[in-house]
């Protein structure tokens, strides 16, 4: 067995200083490859360029994994397994190499043509050394660990060094034709390929001759770039670099606590928030935050806003939890809210300003042809006074105008201030139209309520007022009611209004702008309004509105 030999060897003295040294030296290197293989494995993209790494990286695996087995072997079986295996790391690894400089130069986009030899090539390469005992071409002469090379194996030799120089070439060329400097990723990766190859053609051409075995070393030190490149450069883990950028260039400030409190991590914006500068802690971070919003700020908060002299900013609070439930780290996201302040003080004062140009335009519309038409009316019976023989019946009824006209005035400014004051009966239909009522004197009006009303009925809140003022101002105005009844009716799938008063009715309907403007309003929102009248029996006013028809 090759333990027993092994040991043996051992307490003869077999197995030499430089032996060691060797075994020492590629048991480096296979750790380190092995190592950029985990990390890959860990952090890298699933993508074809992180394969391609791995299959190259798994390549120099074997081959230092044979070099170890050589130092170890004895006999012209072990000799020759161990050669094979490293041959097949070796046959693998110039072609997967170009093949991975082209994917990493052109990301897909562009293929080098006759790129499907490169797998005949592994492939011939792996049988012309299987079946070296029939030809003895590519070893032209094995026994033990003395052998000659045959012609085959400088053939091989000359298409692998061909296939890495060609992939270094290309990656240079890359940033030559765009006129762009060689990034730092691209100079470790070349180098971890050249490296090893310089090394190594100087142990086969003898220039250089050692009686430790150096090239897994300097594979130790490829390695060793490869995971500079991975980790500080984001080789096939560009997702990591992305979002560290993107956090450290938002308008946000991203402050990381870890569980002693301690800040880890703070990106470019957080470092310029004024109250942020001195703060190293949590315990830190609150007491800077309570200095500035002069109150203290619980430890597990979730969300709270400071303001900072002239500026406003808010604190949100996340946590992080490990795969086991634990908590790690919270983070805490400061943003710069100040412009929203400004545009809400800017959109309440725009909201006054529209809220003061309806009201002045209501006043108008309505008050404003309540008043002319007083006056006119006034004029009138002023003039029949005048008259010698003045029409008493005709003075009568212009005085009866006079009182309608000017106790529906009043409602209609009563209805108008309370607008103006408070928004607040705007909250339901119900309290719209008990708006209304409050503001009527003079006559009796009643409210009876049917059904349950609930936030479904609340679109239409602005159009039921409207519809019920203009109705309950007509009555006061037209009708000489003495009693005017108001029915809500709140129905699964529509919301009724009646407003039936006990005036002198009339014969026709004719409907202008205060008629219209009800149906209109009505009509908006998928309802149907109905008007009718009996000459001695008042004036009705039906509105339905469906609650299907808005929700759709």
């Amino acid at each position: 067995m090759w333990y027993n030999k092994y040991i043996s060897s051992l307490l003869r003295g077999c197995i030499t200083t430089p032996t060691i040294i060797s075994a020492a030296l590629l048991a480096l290197g296979l750790c380190g490859m092995l190592g950029s293989i985990t990390w890959i494995l860990r952090r890298g993209n699933k993508n074809r360029l992180t394969h391609l790494f791995l299959f190259c990286q798994s390549s120099i695996v074997l081959w230092l994994i044979s070099e170890l087995l050589i130092l170890f072997s004895y006999t012209k079986q072990q000799y020759w397994i161990s050669y094979t295996i490293g041959n097949i790391g070796i046959s693998c690894f110039g072609p997967l190499w170009l093949w991975l400089s082209q994917e990493y130069t052109y990301n897909g986009k562009k293929k080098i043509r006759l790129l499907w030899i490169l797998p005949l090539i592994t492939i011939s390469s792996i049988c012309v050394v299987f079946t070296n005992p029939m030809h003895h071409l590519y070893y032209a002469d094995f026994v033990d660990h003395r052998f000659t090379y045959g012609p085959l194996f400088y053939v091989f030799q000359i298409i692998y060094y061909i296939c890495i120089i060609t992939g270094i070439t290309i990656i240079c060329l890359k940033h030559t034709r765009k006129s762009v400097q060689i990034t730092k990723q691209s100079i470790l990766l070349i180098l971890s390929a050249a490296i090893p190859l310089g090394i190594n053609t100087l142990s086969l051409t003898g220039i250089f001759t050692s009686k430790a075995t150096l090239t897994p070393l300097f594979f130790g030190l490829s390695s060793l770039l490869i995971i500079i490149a991975l980790g500080r450069y984001g080789l096939l883990n560009i997702n990591n670099i992305a979002i560290r950028d993107t956090i450290n260039n938002i308008n946000s400030g991203v402050v990381v606590f870890d569980n002693s409190g301690s800040i880890t991590y703070k990106n470019k914006y957080a470092d310029t928030i004024p109250f942020l500068k001195d703060a190293s802690s949590i315990e830190g971070f609150l007491s800077a935050v309570a200095e500035v919003s002069g109150k203290a700020a619980p430890a597990d908060f979730n969300s709270i806003e400071i303001k900072c002299g002239k500026e406003y900013y808010n604190l949100k609070q996340a946590y992080c939890d490990n795969k086991n439930g634990n908590r790690v780290a919270s983070v805490i996201t400061i943003s710069n809210v100040t412009e929203y302040h400004e545009l809400a003080a800017a959109e309440k004062k725009l909201s006054l300003e529209q809220e003061r140009n309806r009201i002045a335009q209501e006043m108008h519309d309505s008050a404003g042809h309540t008043f002319t038409m007083i006056s006119s009316l006034a004029r009138l019976l002023k003039f029949e006074a005048d008259k010698s023989a003045p029409d008493t019946s005709k003075m009568v009824e212009n005085i009866q105008e006079i009182d309608g006209l000017s106790r529906s005035g009043v409602t209609q400014l009563r209805c108008t201030i309370n607008n103006l004051r408070d928004d607040e009966f705007m909250t339901s239909v119900t309290k719209a139209v008990q708006t209304v009522i409050t503001a009527v004197r003079g006559i009796d009006v009643e409210l009876c309520v049917q059904g349950e009303e609930n936030e479904r009925y609340s679109f239409c809140i602005r159009e039921m007022y409207d519809s019920c003022r203009e109705t309950v101002t007509n009555s006061l105005r037209y009708s000489e009611a003495s009693r005017i009844d108001i029915i809500l009716k709140f129905l699964d799938e529509r919301i009724e209004m009646y407003i039936l008063d006990n005036g002198k009715g009339c014969e026709t309907i004719s409907e202008h702008n205060g008629l219209r403007g009800i149906r209109e309003r009505t009509e908006k929102l998928g309802g149907t309004v109905k008007f009718s009248s009996i000459p001695g029996e008042g004036f009705n006013t039906i509105i339905k509105i469906p609650l299907q028809e808005v929700q759709i």
